[in-house]
């Protein structure tokens, strides 16, 4: 069964037929046939609106699919370059205790050489001392 707006425009459209052939038989037309012209052009104007918004429609999704698409790969964008971040701050995070390490074992051979120097003054003035005896 056709649904109520097919059977209108059917209907319209078999006015809007009466009424060209009274225009083209020359008759007069009446208030109702002049209104059934407009409503004619109307239904007509809607029928392309209707087709130009089903098109924009498809456009629309169409774009839709697209940035879609874009966001995907930004997203794998954004995961690769975060694990290579990741990667990057693991290397820098070993390499800064392993430097650290060395600076602490440079440190600890400082202090030996400085405890070092320390008893060799110790002795150096033992030995000055005893001579000046």
């Amino acid at each position: 069964m056709a649904d109520a707006s097919s059977i209108a425009y059917d209907a319209l459209k078999m006015a809007v037929e009466h009424v060209l052939g009274k225009i083209r038989e020359g008759k007069k037309l009446s208030t109702e046939d002049v209104l059934v012209l407009y409503l004619g052009t109307i239904v007509g104007d809607l029928k392309e609106i209707r087709t130009d918004i089903a098109r924009l429609d498809s456009r629309i999704d169409e774009t839709n699919k697209r940035i879609d698409q874009t966001n995907q790969r930004i997203d794998e964008i954004v995961r690769t370059l975060s694990s290579r971040i990741d990667e990057t701050n693991k290397r820098i995070d070993d390499l800064a205790r392993s430097l650290s390490a060395r600076i602490d074992e440079t440190n600890k051979r400082i202090d030996a050489v400085q405890a070092t120097l320390l008893e060799i003054q110790k002795l150096l003035i033992e030995l000055v001392k005893t001579r000046q005896q």
